[in-house]
């Protein structure tokens, strides 16, 4: 089982062929703000085989994100749960924006990615201005920089996970989304 990649232009001509299955994993906000005409969303943290949507096992599934990190880390999951013709789709929704595809635009949203670099600066802010109360809490900004390496090396963000579940992240009018998507039996 090997998980095929597909830049957006080649994917625009799939899309514009016919009925695809897509599904994009980034948090409800983002996908609420656009997203890819006829995808559905599935976050990266709820993701399953047991929730990826119905098809035949000839039919791809493609899997989209923001710029493709995340897609190519659902695209491992779903490979490693044993789910078949997976298609990471590179460059996400903004690289099939820039190729023209359609999408649909919703509520403006400040991106997951914004709000590490907000809350990690913070941190180490708050971490240096206390260091001078206390030199320990220079910790707090060593904490963060360990953390923001990990996340370079491993393309895993722990802060990121934890905001995407903050309730500013969630939607809460769930018609902009299709999280409920049938079992692949």
């Amino acid at each position: 089982m090997a998980v095929q990649n597909m830049s957006p232009e080649e994917f625009k001509q799939v899309h514009n062929s016919g009925n695809v299955t897509l599904i994009d994993v980034r948090t409800p906000v983002e996908f609420r703000e656009i997203h890819v005409r006829g995808a559905m969303n599935v976050p990266l943290d709820r993701l399953s085989a047991d929730n990826v949507p119905q098809r035949s096992e000839d039919e791809p599934l493609y899997v989209v994100c923001q710029k493709g990190g995340r897609s190519a880390q659902a695209c491992q999951k779903l490979d490693a749960a044993g789910v078949q013709n997976i298609v990471n789709v590179e460059g996400g929704t903004m690289g099939c924006h820039a190729a023209g595809m359609p999408v649909v635009k919703g509520k403006k949203a400040i991106s997951l990615e914004r709000q590490v670099r907000i809350a990690a600066g913070l941190l180490v802010l708050t971490g240096v201005g206390l260091s001078f109360v206390h030199p320990a809490w220079i910790a707090l900004s060593g904490f963060v920089g360990a953390g923001l390496v990990f996340a370079g090396v491993t393309d895993t963000c722990g802060m990121g996970m934890l905001l995407a579940r903050m309730p500013w992240n969630q939607v809460t009018d769930t018609s902009c989304c299709t999280t409920n998507v049938k079992s692949a039996a």
